[in-house]
């Protein structure tokens, strides 16, 4: 079929309406089905389902996280599970990335009430045993999967040569909540990696003494000025250390990448275009090899888009704090693509009732992703095949 005939069969799409035309030459085109294109592969496509949601200080009944918060009630924890599992039931994701976990018997108890099974569930520095009672000093993140999971990494350090110096604090060299990569393998046997991430907020850091008390006056609007550039900073320095880990997974491979967590910055942020890069590409189009792409905007024709893209409300405004990035291998129409983004949701209608800390301040995110699938031949692979003489 030339490419004029196959723009006229796009045009007709094989539409009865359209035999009127010129059934004899539809006929003897042999059109191609309505989502097939020039380029399109003919293998079929695994779905894979991801979500990220920060579930806001989700610790044990009567363990105290931060001095100056209550712990848990009894009735508040058994409160909170409750709601976090029936969210995590709707999610249904087969992967779902958590932020702000202080114990993980209180995320894995969240995922029973749900009656969610996953085979790998795992947040470290937030263990729960005989010798680990949680984390302290900052939550945490992690991870649940029903995918088999080849290696999984915390990092907590920046790269050496990457430090940051903070006015009043001094050099700045670590995560403040080490994000987590974890190398998966679908059933298909298609690896990714999936990072998640918990940035700095922007809540003005101000110093305090070694006891935890006050060390400047907070009612100074310049203080307040220099303690919001504080948080600036270390939240530049992480999105920084994260592009770093960003490069170090992408360059010159294959593999797919999704990071995904609560980013406390928007999308078209400086921080977060630091974490992706994707400007670069306009005048470098190599640089797309460790990009990242916002899954929203990957989204195909046929999701769903409306104007509720939003996970968190600040003083009545709505943003997108918490956010899923992609690697180029989920550009449908990409030289490099294996799969595409079917479409992202947000489930946000809870912070339209109010803050109640037995819920979360953060809408929940989920992507559907799709991953082609091996073409089989016989018993092997087309990649297995032998070559032709």
């Amino acid at each position: 079929m030339g490419y004029a005939d196959w723009k006229f069969c796009q045009t007709v799409r094989c539409d009865p309406t359209h035999l009127d035309r010129d059934p004899a030459l539809i006929a003897s085109m042999r059109c191609c089905p309505p989502t097939m294109r020039p380029n399109a592969s003919p293998n079929p496509l695994a779905t894979l389902m991801v979500a990220t949601c920060n579930v806001l200080n989700l610790a044990n009944p009567g363990r105290i996280f931060y001095e100056n918060q209550d712990p848990y009630s009894v009735t508040e924890y058994e409160r909170k599970i409750t709601w976090l599992g029936e969210r995590f039931r709707v999610l249904n994701a087969d992967v779902l990335a958590v932020q702000e976990v202080w114990d993980d018997a209180a995320f894995k108890a969240a995922l029973s009430r749900g009656g969610m099974r996953y085979d790998f569930v795992e947040i470290p520095g937030a263990e729960n045993d005989a010798t680990r009672n949680g984390a302290h000093g900052t939550p945490r993140v992690g991870i649940a999967t029903r995918l088999k999971v080849d290696a999984l990494q915390s990092f907590s350090d920046y790269p050496p040569g990457f430090h940051v110096e903070v006015p009043g604090i001094g050099l700045h060299t670590r995560f403040e909540r080490p994000p987590l990569v974890a190398t998966l393998r679908m059933k298909h046997g298609q690896t990714l990696n999936v990072l998640t991430a918990h940035l700095k907020s922007k809540r003005p850091k101000f110093l305090q003494d070694a006891q935890g008390n006050p060390a400047e006056d907070r009612d100074d609007h310049k203080v307040m000025a220099l303690a919001s550039l504080r948080s600036l900073i270390m939240r530049g320095a992480e999105a920084m250390a994260l592009r770093c880990l960003v490069i170090d997974l992408l360059h010159r491979t294959n593999m797919p990448l999704v990071v995904l967590g609560d980013f406390n910055d928007t999308p078209d942020s400086v921080t977060t275009q630091l974490i992706c890069a994707t400007t670069e590409i306009a005048y470098d189009r190599s640089a797309r090899d460790v990009a990242l792409f916002n899954a929203y905007d990957l989204q195909g024709e046929a999701a769903l888009k409306k104007d509720v893209a939003y996970s968190h409300i600040h003083q009545g405004a709505p943003s997108v704090l918490d956010q899923i990035l992609v690697s180029e291998e989920f550009m449908a129409l990409g030289r490099n693509s294996i799969g595409d983004v079917r479409k992202v949701d947000y489930f946000n209608d809870h912070l339209q009732e109010g803050r109640d800390r037995t819920r979360s301040d953060h809408g929940f995110v989920r992507a559907l992703l799709r991953l082609k699938e091996p073409v089989t031949t016989g018993s092997r692979t087309a990649s297995e095949a032998p070559e032709a003489s």
